[in-house]
């Protein structure tokens, strides 16, 4: 809200070729306490003046040499985009006060001065111009937020290939080039996955049960890596991730990614128990262990996956919200399916 204190600090110019008017109304002004009164007798000036200071209040006499105040208020509308002048006229004929009025002036005094009329004139009008750019700039953040909203609501189509410019009327071949070429590089990242497992295969062989499994680590994992990368994304979108707090953003989701695994993975392994006993197999402990082990693991990675993809991606210049899900996914499959397989390779014999 406007108070006192800004109405007083508030900066104001007054135009006036007559020097005894101008020393009246600097002196009248200073004792009344606003701190920031300046003057220039050249209505030239004027507007370079308001392009640099944006004064709060224009004190423009109308009558003078060279250029009068209408032609300045003229000028001032092509320099002020919202076309708000907030000048106050003085002037010694009552038939130019209507006429100032039409030409964009906010209030007058006349001539010659009331001193308590221009003091309650220049508070009122400084009030009424503080308040008019305080909603201005209200309004300015609620569209830029109006803007932010939209951009966020584009996130999810983004991150699966389906970029923000693509509209539903969009012809088909259109549609076609901007999702087909992320789906051909998903499609090199599942290979780059399905090689992992290939890797393995004696592994899955022998201990057929830890196909049941593959699944269940790589939808916890890759659920961990979404949370940290639509936080990671909203950070980076907002503006809220600067260096220290984006190291400090990985550590958290990589903890988070342990004590959700630990915690997850305590129920995984049970589970992995429990159907190991019923096949009768003779390793069930170490299987449930390993299945413990790896989903810690994979979800430990895919969180600190999930906050980093984002920055590396920005930092190299490539749209982080398109292309982050698609590697996301690849690192979170490689990690929770080698982790699994190569575990049980190592400890169940």
């Amino acid at each position: 809200m406007v108070g006192p204190s800004d109405i007083f600090a508030a900066s104001i110019l007054i135009v006036d070729d007559q020097d005894a008017n101008v020393l009246l109304l600097e002196n009248l002004l200073a004792r009344a306490g606003y701190t920031s009164v300046t003057a220039t007798r050249d209505p030239l000036e004027v507007c370079a003046l308001h392009r640099t200071h944006h004064y709060g209040l224009i004190m423009l006499d109308l009558r003078m040499p060279g250029m009068d105040g209408f032609k300045v208020m003229e000028d001032l509308k092509k320099i002020e985009p919202d076309g708000y002048l907030p000048v106050l006229v003085i002037t010694a004929e009552p038939d130019h006060k209507l006429r100032a009025l039409a030409a964009g002036a906010r209030d007058f005094i006349s001539k010659p001065f009331d001193l308590a009329e221009v003091l309650a004139r220049v508070h009122n009008m400084l009030e009424v111009r503080l308040l008019h750019l305080e909603t201005k700039n209200l309004y300015d953040k609620l569209v830029a937020e109006h803007q932010r909203l939209i951009d966020l609501s584009a996130l999810p189509g983004a991150m699966v290939g389906v970029v923000k410019d693509e509209q539903a009327a969009m012809p088909w071949y259109q549609s076609l080039w901007l999702r087909h070429r992320w789906l051909q590089l998903n499609l090199i990242m599942a290979f780059i996955a399905a090689a992992v497992v290939g890797l393995f295969q004696e592994t899955i062989d022998r201990l057929l049960i830890l196909t049941m499994f593959l699944p269940v680590l790589a939808g916890q994992s890759g659920n961990t890596g979404s949370q940290a990368l639509a936080i990671t994304l909203r950070g980076v979108f907002l503006g809220e991730l600067e260096l220290g707090k984006q190291k400090a953003l990985v550590m958290k989701e990589a903890l988070l990614g342990l004590l959700n695994g630990a915690l997850v993975g305590a129920v995984a392994a049970i589970c992995m128990y429990v159907v190991a006993v019923v096949k009768h197999l003779p390793n069930a402990f170490m299987l449930s262990v390993v299945v413990f082990l790896a989903m810690i693991g994979s979800c430990v990675i895919s969180g600190a996956c999930g906050a980093v993809m984002p920055l590396v991606l920005k930092k190299l210049g490539a749209d982080p919200v398109i292309a982050s899900s698609i590697f996301l996914t690849t690192a979170t499959n490689v990690a929770s399916m080698g982790l699994l397989l190569g575990l049980a390779a190592l400890l169940v014999k």
